[in-house]
């Protein structure tokens, strides 16, 4: 009996001391890839939720990916553009949504597993050094 509590303080010490108190707990909902023909870049989209402290997403890498970026459309003087972006800030207790037309992951590259109707895991990188993994349902152009 003795020995069972000391593993569970042990454990829970364990868990408390990997976990910052007031570190963000971010989750990942709503997340999917619009696949195109012909090898040509995949767009990301996802809703990112913050239950914890402000925190800043800075990378995100998948093995359906050569290369995995952050990037924002936007539209100025009736043009629209793309860029890169090094990181988002998704806010304490905040949620941020990554859409058609304004962030979103771009895929290049994409590899044979971003077939629609298929499923690709995606490992999101925070400012707080935290990481977490979401499966992204692959859909065809139009977004089904």
């Amino acid at each position: 009996m003795k020995k069972e509590l000391l593993r569970a303080a042990v454990a829970l010490t364990w868990l408390a001391a990997g976990t910052p108190v007031g570190a963000a707990q971010v989750t990942v909902s709503d997340a999917w890839f619009r696949a195109l023909p012909a090898s040509l870049p995949a767009g990301g989209y996802f809703t990112l939720h913050n239950n914890g402290t402000a925190v800043q997403l800075t990378a995100a890498q998948s093995p359906a990916c050569g290369t995995l970026m952050l990037h924002r459309s936007t539209r100025t003087g009736g043009m629209d553009s793309m860029m890169m972006v090094g990181s988002v800030i998704v806010p304490a207790g905040g949620t941020i949504a990554f859409s058609p037309g304004g962030y979103h992951l771009m895929c290049t590259s994409p590899k044979s597993a971003m077939t629609p109707g298929g499923q690709v895991p995606v490992t999101f990188r925070f400012s707080d050094g935290t990481t977490t993994t979401a499966r992204f349902d692959v859909r065809n152009a139009s977004g089904r």
